[in-house]
């Protein structure tokens, strides 16, 4: 039995030629059921809401201003779960929608019911429907993309492996269409590398969906990171989910990190929204990064932000590299207030503590 979550882009589900919107989701639901038959446990991150109710309205772009955007997504997202629990009820199998934001995730209580919430659905045997709230978020609760939503799901549940479903068919050393030479890249064992290189990251090559390859190599990395294989594959050709779920591959398929983190450093790591930074010194930064010390006010040179106790921020080494994030246990003012006054310490005290710190890879 294996856990899938499995995120279909905007640009898929609006259909193309060769198949109608209809005619994708009934293809993709029946390789689901497939699946679940032979015992496996899966999730569905369906993008769509807006494009979906740009064509119930009958629009051939999709409006930029926020307010038309939320009242397209509220039309668009009946429309979207009306699909799939008319398919899958077909299959005799029950599905549930689930609609997130990132205040959501933004602590780790409200993070850990949308983990049992899921994973009580998978126990049920009901097929989740994951997709952003986008008729209520703003820009400040929203992921912006699904591939990220679809990462941070996947480990929320411990899932085996996450399936990005796109209008590309790989990953390419360069953009396919301007260089002759641009190689296919098949394998990555160390998304880090990619993410810091000069592939290019401007692509989905559509105008209604909200990612593009940038935003698909930070969800592999998130879901890499906690062990999770990642499949990237060309979902125009529906067919292709029955042959991954069966044991195929995707285009380019993103491996498991060798050093692995649990689903709480990843929530640190890249569920929260940082609302400030601590600029620490070598001597704190070693200490965290080699010693797995706590960050300690003395350590601490200077604060950016405003941000209350208990809320996440950024931790920038000597250099000036964000190497951390975590919790803070002070507010920005308390900070400075006390460095302002006492700057010498006989006990200095824990501004971020080892178990609510991560350090990124």
């Amino acid at each position: 039995m294996k856990i899938w979550v499995i995120k279909i882009g905007t640009s898929i589900l609006r259909g193309s030629k060769d198949y109608s919107t209809k005619m994708i989701i009934k293809e993709y639901c029946k390789s689901i059921i497939e699946a679940k038959k032979r015992g496996d446990k899966i999730i569905v991150v369906s993008s769509g809401a807006v494009g979906l109710g740009c064509i119930r309205l009958g629009l051939e772009q999709k409006p930029n201003d926020i307010n038309s955007l939320q009242a397209i997504a509220a039309i668009g997202q009946g429309y979207l779960m009306s699909l799939y629990e008319e398919y899958m009820d077909k299959y005799g199998f029950n599905v549930a929608q689930i609609l997130l934001t990132r205040s959501d995730f933004n602590s780790r209580k409200s993070h850990q019911n949308a983990s049992m919430t899921l994973k009580k659905l998978l126990d049920w045997d009901v097929i989740p429907i994951v997709n952003e709230n986008d008729t209520i978020a703003d820009e400040e609760l929203k992921y912006g993309d699904n591939d990220t939503l679809s990462a941070l799901v996947a480990t929320s549940v411990s899932a085996d492996q996450l399936v990005l479903l796109t209008d590309i068919d790989k990953l390419y050393s360069s953009d396919p269409r301007e260089d002759s030479k641009a190689t296919p890249i098949i394998d990555v064992h160390n998304t880090k590398e990619l993410i810091d290189s000069n592939i290019p990251t401007s692509g989905e090559f559509s105008s209604w969906g909200t990612g593009g390859i940038k935003t698909k190599l930070s969800a592999a990395r998130i879901a890499t990171e906690s062990g999770i294989k990642v499949h990237l594959a060309d979902g125009r050709d529906p067919k292709i989910l029955h042959d991954i779920l069966d044991g195929a591959r995707g285009g380019t398929v993103f491996h498991p990190q060798a050093k692995t983190i649990t689903s709480r450093k990843s929530w640190l790591a890249h569920a929260l929204h940082p609302q400030g930074s601590l600029h620490i010194d070598f001597g704190a930064s070693n200490a965290l990064k080699n010693k797995g010390a706590s960050l300690l006010l003395v350590g601490v040179k200077e604060v950016e932000g405003s941000f209350q106790s208990n809320q996440p921020v950024r931790i920038f080494d000597s250099d000036g590299i964000e190497f951390a994030r975590g919790i803070a246990s002070l507010s920005s003012e308390n900070i400075i207030n006390i460095l302002e006054t006492d700057s010498t310490f006989e006990k200095s005290p824990i501004v971020i503590h080892r178990d609510v710190l991560v350090l990124l890879n």
